[in-house]
């Protein structure tokens, strides 16, 4: 007799996230409309085509991180802690096998702000970097190397399971926690902490989106600089962030009676082996990936109450997205309130897809669906019901949120709500 699938269940959420320190900041964000785009102020941007970014208000003392944590640990890897703090402590878990609890994090581009503290560029025709003159740190290579995500984390809550960090740019944080859905799913551990964080506000990674003008150059209107949908559009806001979420599987969650907040109910990904930067039009890639999460979770399109967009806010990719929700849900789609929220927080590239999963599992909790900001003169291409500017009520039983990566890039996951007891 084959035993039943093993079930996923979100049981704890931690965020950080511009304009919301917490989880519950950053969903009074997002509720209320309110943009936190702002003039960078990291450093000074003057001279860059875009201007612009979505920061978060963060003291890591203030945050509860040790002063060997802050030493040793890019920005990136400091939000994930806290943000990892702030879910295990929602999940209430106090007791488990360390041995069966895993960690997932994604990240697309890792310790840019450390690097750029600790080197400089000295003038010989811009080629020669060299260390700066007060050496480098000792925990150098720790602090820029990707697997730090992962191994803070473990260290931090004593996970001696499985710990990967994956990278597949914007796509990232849907990876990360899709594969902590799988490692329940395939038995290798009971609890994930899975999520992703990036700190990309810094000269390389804004240098890297001016030369190719992938970001908005509104600098003279930040707060409504991400436009997600709409016609006057012109580019993302770069932005930062970290989200975790606790994956436990299903009976170890009722076992202790723990308060289950969504279910993974499917994940798939693909790439369009097409371009680098390009999108091809007919959204083809991103639908299978749709189809395939849905056929995961045992729901037919219909059955989509809100589509979290990936919203980026460039021309191409909103259209891309729209026509693939289209080829998925068909006329369905015009009935499902479908917003992006990087109106509001920016694009924090590996770290964005784990925090739109955490908005939807509050979409979910609460029955409200976020705006998409900013949204004054739709795209005529982009003819679905974006949610404009103001938060809905809206009953939310199955979320779709979908990713687009540059490389081609393409996921998505499908949250349901969870029966039973809820907070």
């Amino acid at each position: 007799m084959t035993s039943p699938p093993r079930r996923t269940v979100v049981t704890g959420v931690g965020v950080v996230a511009p304009g919301g320190g917490t989880r519950e900041d950053f969903w009074r964000l997002l509720t209320a409309g309110r943009t936190a785009t702002r003039r960078i102020s990291l450093f000074d941007p003057t001279g860059f085509r875009s201007q612009v970014g979505a920061e978060c208000d963060f003291d890591p003392v203030a945050a509860g991180l040790t002063q060997q944590e802050i030493h040793r640990n890019d920005r990136f890897a400091q939000f994930a802690l806290v943000a990892a703090a702030e879910a295990m402590a929602h999940s209430g878990l106090d007791d488990v096998d360390h041995d069966r609890m895993a960690v997932s994090m994604g990240s697309a581009v890792g310790a840019t702000t450390r690097l750029e503290d600790e080197y400089r560029a000295v003038s010989n025709d811009g080629e020669q970097w060299l260390v700066d003159e007060q050496y480098a740190s000792r925990f150098l290579y720790h602090a820029m190397a990707p697997s730090s995500l992962a191994t803070e984390i473990a260290c931090r809550f004593g996970a001696h399971g499985p710990a990967a960090v994956i990278s597949t740019g914007c796509t990232s944080g849907l990876d990360a926690i899709g594969y902590g859905h799988q490692l329940i799913e395939d038995g290798d551990a009971d609890v994930v902490i899975a999520g992703a964080s990036d700190a990309p506000i810094a000269r390389i990674s804004v240098a890297c989106f001016d030369a190719i003008r992938a970001t908005t150059a509104r600098n003279d209107d930040p707060e409504h600089a991400s436009r997600p949908f709409d016609a006057t559009r012109d580019g993302f806001v770069m932005g930062e962030g970290a989200a975790v979420l606790i994956l436990e599987e299903y009976e170890h969650a009722r076992a202790r009676d723990a308060t289950i907040l969504a279910e993974v109910g499917g994940f798939a990904n693909r790439c369009n082996a097409f371009h680098m930067t390009g999108l091809r039009p007919d959204g083809i890639e991103m639908a299978e990936a749709i189809n395939d999460a849905l056929r995961q979770a045992g729901r037919d399109p219909h059955a989509v109450s809100y589509v979290n967009a990936h919203g980026s806010g460039t021309l191409q990719n909103d259209r891309h997205e729209t026509a693939a929700v289209k080829r998925s849900l068909g006329q369905h789609a015009y009935r499902t309130p479908m917003s992006s929220i990087k109106s509001m927080v920016g694009h924090s590239l590996g770290a964005i897809g784990a925090i739109e999963l955490a908005a939807c599992v509050l979409a979910i909790r609460d029955g409200t669906v976020p705006p998409t900001a900013n949204l004054e003169h739709a795209d005529p291409e982009c003819d679905l019901d974006y949610v404009p500017r103001t938060a809905r009520a809206h009953k939310v039983d199955t979320v779709l949120s979908v990713g687009s990566g540059f490389g081609g890039f393409q996921s998505a996951v499908v949250l349901t709500r969870p029966a039973g007891r809820q907070r």
